[in-house]
């Protein structure tokens, strides 16, 4: 859809008059009128009020040109996972479990702060890595390149034992690092990987983290 069928449609959903919409975001009826014509579109700062009036993104008001991916654990993000600021607008970098209120809730720098610099955090990742290529031997798995930060409550999988019990190994409010890598064998199951200082867990799922199995979970 194009800027002007989207504003058209947030408009009639909300029961708003172009006339109602104009007073809203401080423009004039024929401005709004142009926007839905496809004449012109909305300068920033309008787009920012749109985006809190209708509680969708800027990108979703321009027609979604672009994937947004938050910049601090890589995940994909749509409107429902876009984080806000103090003042309700959207931080369309971040997604709401990173970031959110006008900070973040991923603060890692003090988790990890007797590692020490930033260029030793990495270093700490670096050796992850190598732990995982060289020592797991896990079928399937491919190469980690990278790992991200990541909250424990979008990672904290539930895991059925063989007695049947269903079980969670991790932390929602924690932060680790993980990343996921689809299986060398193809198919539907991904690979998830998750680790701190103390450990380093794998587990294979399918999309949306639907029926997750344990691969391995290996104190470090």
């Amino acid at each position: 859809m194009e800027t002007k069928d989207i504003i058209l449609e947030l408009r009639t959903k909300k029961g708003l008059s172009q006339d109602e919409l104009a007073e809203k975001v401080f423009v004039t009826r024929q401005a709004v009128s142009r926007w839905e014509n496809g004449e012109t579109t909305p300068n920033t700062e309008t787009l920012k009020l749109l985006s809190k009036l209708f509680d969708v993104s800027i990108n979703t008001l321009l027609g979604s040109p672009c994937q947004l991916v938050c910049g601090c654990c890589g995940m994909p993000l749509n409107d429902a996972d876009i984080s806000k600021e103090i003042n309700g607008t959207f931080n369309e970098e971040y997604c709401k479990w990173c970031y959110a209120d006008g900070d973040f809730t991923l603060d890692y720098w003090k988790q990890y702060s007797h590692i020490g610099s930033k260029e030793m955090f990495e270093e700490f990742k670096k050796k992850i890595i190598d732990e995982i290529n060289t020592l797991l031997n896990i079928e399937g798995l491919p190469k980690v390149e990278s790992l991200n930060v990541l909250s424990g409550s979008f990672v904290n999988l539930e895991y059925r034992l063989p007695n049947g019990q269903v079980v969670k190994f991790l932390d929602d409010k924690a932060t680790y690092l993980g990343s996921q890598l689809e299986c060398e064998f193809g198919g539907d199951r991904c690979f998830g990987i998750v680790a701190n200082m103390d450990f380093i867990l794998v587990c294979t799922y399918e999309e949306n983290g639907e029926n997750p199995e344990l691969v391995i979970y290996k104190k470090r």
